[in-house]
């Protein structure tokens, strides 16, 4: 290796800066001189700095295609970044979401889920180097669901229970905190198991922003940057855990469909 592209390759050490700065700050939730007001910042920047890494993580691989400079270094340079923020970054944020929990065996069962949300994470990375060229042109889907959205999904729920969010919508309540506590960790293995899977997802970037579109295409995408900027963390709810869940139900209920018995035809109806 003689040469490399620098920009790409600073925009991907940011995904790397970002995943550990989101596990450095999720490592002050919880210490014994901390207030409640300061555990939910530290735990809505940690969500913040994991979306950060995101943006990194997908604009490396743009700038890479317009400078012409995709290479097997670039492709392995971004797994490793992608360990940290993707993986040992929302493990870590876990851990941290569950601290309300005050059984013992909570606690053992949540550092048992965040192990192999890591491992799963990990595997993930290690399966799409080897499926996959390093031109980042040529991934239209992908075969499970994609690490950065597995990590959206926890960072959302970190982000929620960080914000104000709940208070702006009148939501702050009991019911709610009861159950972003019960989903948390049901939530990281299903993304996790899902990671793993053999399941399709599509390249939604690619899909929205390439190629030419009709004008009402552009009007809905503008609606909807404006609607995430103004829900911020409901939005990202909604589009993290839709992205990861819309495709295992599309796939359940497809299959359900094939075991169905299919009623008979007109023909057989009569007798020939």
């Amino acid at each position: 290796m003689k040469k490399i592209a620098i920009i790409p390759t600073l925009l991907t050490l940011g995904n790397a800066v970002c995943g550990f700065a989101a596990i450095a700050y999720a490592g002050k939730i919880g210490l014994a001189d901390a207030t409640a007001a300061s555990d939910s910042y530290y735990l809505a920047l940690s969500g913040w700095l994991i979306v950060v890494a995101m943006l990194f993580d997908s604009l490396d691989g743009y700038v890479a295609r317009l400078a012409r400079s995709t290479s097997k270094f670039g492709a392995e340079l971004d797994s490793l970044c992608d360990a940290i923020s993707f993986g040992a970054a929302p493990a870590f944020l876990l851990l941290r979401l569950g601290q309300d929990w005050e059984m013992p065996v909570v606690q053992q069962a949540l550092a048992v889920i965040a192990v192999l949300y890591v491992i799963c994470a990990v595997l993930r990375l290690a399966r799409f180097n080897v499926d996959n060229s390093p031109d980042p042109a040529s991934h239209k889907r992908f075969k499970g669901l994609p690490s950065p959205a597995a990590a959206g999904c926890l960072a959302s729920l970190a982000l929620l229970r960080g914000s104000q969010a709940s208070h702006a919508l009148m939501l702050d309540s009991p019911l709610l905190r009861d159950w972003l506590k019960l989903w948390t960790p049901l939530g990281a293995l299903v993304v996790a198991s899902l990671m793993v899977s053999r399941l399709s997802y599509p390249h939604l970037t690619k899909q929205l922003l390439r190629g030419r579109r009709h004008f009402s295409h552009l009007i809905r995408i503008i609606m909807a940057v404006c609607l995430l900027a103004l829900l911020r963390e409901w939005a990202l709810l909604l589009v993290f855990w839709g992205y990861a869940l819309t495709f295992p139900m599309r796939y359940a209920l497809a299959r359900g469909r094939r075991r169905l018995p299919q009623p008979a035809g007109l023909d057989d109806a009569w007798p020939r």
